[in-house]
């Protein structure tokens, strides 16, 4: 059974009837709790287009988050206490800008907080709102000013892959499904109960693709290649389409993770594999799912650039 997720407004009209303030504390994945693709949306819809023409930096800002208020249902404040983030209750904070490159000041990146990039025009007009999580934020730095990103070293055997776990988390093991037919749903829904594969079925239908190959995209792809590799991975896995909204986990529907790597080392950006950190999802059967999600590895070849070759398929669970 698909998941009921609730139209945006509802989340909105929802806020407003319980009167609810920004700084009021929402549990992640409750029914007040607005899911990233929501949040993105509402913000989208109603900000765009939106003039700041001749406002100064500080009050732009000001006036900034009164939109995003009303946007969302709440009731701006008379003043903005100087939280992080900004958006307590939420999770979130606002960025309005000109230019392509997002600067976070005076704090690290949080894994799971949303950074909402509200972009303006050279005249001043809102044009585009962009919600991502920190995660993901992470994976796009590209200064290398981040002081503090995870690692893990792959020791792999003589066998191409291999199960190291065999079995859900507790957590989610009552939510495993060995005949669901993932062609009904696409890969960025998110997971309900009865949804998930098990990790077993998940490795047979990985495994397979050692040996395959898919285009060279050069040195500077990794993030081309690594779109390459998701769409082959969801292909296996039995979705009939290739979804991906650039949130994490990068397979939302099985809460899967994927990772090209060239070498053992494993690139995590801010977040293990064991993090009882929250995932910002809907709740499954009233549960919070931890931000441990259930990563799937692949190794590719490091001594070439060529056309890549599945070497390996290693899979565990958080």
């Amino acid at each position: 059974m698909m998941i009921e997720t609730k139209n945006p407004d509802e989340y909105v009209a929802a806020i407003r009837k319980n009167g609810l303030s920004i700084y009021s504390h929402i549990s992640v994945g409750s029914e007040l709790w607005i899911p990233t693709s929501a949040l993105e949306m509402l913000l989208d819809r109603e900000l765009a287009g939106i003039s700041l023409a001749g406002l100064p930096i500080r009050t732009r800002s000001k006036v900034v988050k009164e939109y995003v208020c009303i946007a969302l249902g709440y009731s701006p404040p008379r003043s903005f206490k100087k939280t992080q983030p900004r958006f307590p209750g939420q999770d979130f904070d606002t960025y309005t800008q000109k230019s392509n490159n997002l600067q976070i000041w005076n704090e690290e990146i949080t894994p799971t907080r949303r950074y909402a990039v509200i972009r303006i025009s050279e005249s001043s007009i809102i044009t585009k709102v962009k919600v991502i999580s920190g995660n993901v934020l992470a994976h796009l730095d590209t200064t290398g000013t981040l002081t503090q990103k995870y690692q893990a070293r792959l020791i792999t055997g003589a066998s191409h892959s291999e199960l190291i776990t065999n079995t859900a988390s507790e957590m989610l093991s009552p939510y495993i499904s060995p005949t669901i037919i993932l062609s009904n749903y696409n890969p960025t829904d998110y997971p309900s109960s009865g949804e998930l594969l098990p990790i077993r079925t998940i490795f047979e239908r990985l495994t397979p693709l050692i040996g395959q190959r898919f285009a060279d995209r050069g040195r500077d792809q990794e993030r081309n290649r690594g779109a390459d590799l998701h769409r082959l991975v969801c292909q296996a896995l039995g979705y009939d389409n290739y979804h991906d909204n650039g949130q994490f986990p990068d397979i939302l529907h099985q809460l899967l993770e994927v990772k090209l790597q060239t070498s053992p080392t494993i690139d995590l950006g801010l977040v293990t594999p064991d993090s009882t950190t929250v995932l910002n999802i809907p709740m499954l059967n009233r549960q919070q799912v931890r931000h441990c999600g259930r990563y799937r590895w692949k190794r590719s070849n490091s001594n070439t650039f060529l056309p890549y070759n599945w070497t390996g398929v290693f899979r565990h669970t958080g």
